[in-house]
């Protein structure tokens, strides 16, 4: 994995989607231990924090899990990318219905977050 400073693309972004790709492209397999936290942060140069967060949002869309002191490992019960936006996308609908945001505002802001 490598990291660009330079690059527009925020640091957790990057090693987010380098982990996703590895696990999609067969590199990470099931029960693949990744490294520590503080290791992983050293290897790439950025803060503990950064590569946390990555666990935590990685756990969260179910492609790792954390298994206390045995480490982070990647989960056999992941969906692909897509599954996961689509389920994203579905809590996004949700929430904006729940707050009373009408559908094409709700779209519009999907929009400028996607910068279309």
């Amino acid at each position: 994995m490598k990291i660009d400073p330079e690059s527009p693309v925020t640091l957790y972004e990057q090693l987010r989607t380098q982990i996703i790709g590895q696990i999609d492209n067969g590199e990470l397999i099931v029960g693949t231990k990744l490294p520590p936290v503080r290791q992983l942060a050293t290897e790439l140069g950025v803060a503990p924090y950064t590569v946390a967060r990555v666990y935590r949002i990685l756990e969260n869309d179910g492609f790792v899990e954390t298994r206390g002191r045995n480490g982070t490992v990647i989960s056999g019960t992941k969906g692909t990318a897509g599954e996961s936006l689509q389920a994203m996308a579905s809590a996004y609908a949700t929430r904006a219905t729940e707050l009373g945001v009408p559908p094409a505002e709700a779209l519009q802001f999907a929009r400028s977050a996607l910068g279309l």
